[in-house]
C-alpha cells in the first residue's frame, strides 16, 4: 500500500485524480476535522454542519472527477470556498430582520483600506481579551457576518483572502466587518458587556 504522508494536499488531489483513489481518504483524514470545525463555527447547527460538510465532499469529488481542480493554489482554500458557497446557499432564504445587512456591491472605498487592515499590537492585545465574549454575540450575527468576524480574527486570514474564499470583493468583505461589529457592538450594549474590539 502506498504512502502518502509525504505529500502535500495538492499532489494527493492530483494523485486522485489520476486514479489513486485512497489518495482521497488521506485528503479527508487530513482536512475534515479543521472543515467541520469551521462549517459549525459557521452554521451553529450540527446536524446542518453534518449536511454542509457532506456536500462540501460530495462536491470536491465531483469536481476533482470532471477534471475541475488545479494545483495553482492551496487545497485547503478551495475546500473551504466550496464550503462557503454551501453555506450560503443555504442561509439566502433565512436572512435575518433585524440585523443590519449589507448589499453585494456595498463600497467603502471612500475609506483607506490601510487603516482597516493594519492593526496595532495594543488592538491586538485588546481583542483577544474580548474574543470570548465575542464568540457568544457572534451566534446571532447573519452567516456572511458572522463569517468574516471567524476568518478575520480565528483564522487570521487578510480581507483580501477572505474576499477571495467568499468570492466578493475586498470592499464587500470589509463591509460585512463592518456591519458585524455594529451589530455585534448594539448586542453588547443590550446585553451590558464591554465590548472594545477595533478594526
Amino acid at each position: 500500500m502506498k504512502n502518502y504522508a509525504g505529500f502535500t494536499d495538492e499532489e494527493l488531489a492530483l494523485q486522485y485524480v489520476g486514479g489513486e483513489y485512497r489518495a482521497f481518504d488521506e485528503l479527508l483524514a487530513r482536512n475534515q476535522q479543521r472543515l467541520y470545525k469551521y462549517i459549525l463555527f459557521v452554521v451553529r447547527d450540527p446536524e446542518l454542519a453534518n449536511d454542509v460538510f457532506q456536500d462540501t465532499f460530495v462536491k470536491v469529488i465531483t469536481r476533482l472527477q470532471q477534471g475541475r481542480y488545479t494545483a495553482s493554489g492551496k487545497f485547503s482554500f478551495w475546500l473551504t470556498t466550496i464550503a462557503h458557497n454551501i453555506i450560503m446557499d443555504s442561509y439566502r432564504q433565512q436572512k435575518s430582520e433585524h440585523i443590519v445587512e449589507t448589499d453585494e456591491d456595498n463600497d467603502l472605498s471612500n475609506l483607506q483600506s490601510d487603516e482597516l487592515m493594519d492593526i496595532n499590537r495594543e488592538n491586538e492585545i485588546v481583542n483577544a481579551q474580548v474574543l470570548n465574549d465575542v464568540r457568544h454575540i457572534m451566534d446571532a450575527l447573519p452567516a456572511a457576518q458572522r463569517e468574516v468576524v471567524y476568518m478575520r480574527y480565528y483564522q487570521g486570514m487578510s480581507f483580501k483572502e477572505i474576499a477571495e474564499t467568499t468570492g466578493v470583493s475586498i470592499n464587500t468583505s470589509l463591509g460585512r466587518m463592518r456591519y458585524a461589529l455594529i451589530n455585534m457592538r448594539r448586542m453588547a450594549r443590550q446585553h451590558e458587556l464591554q465590548l472594545n474590539l477595533e478594526l
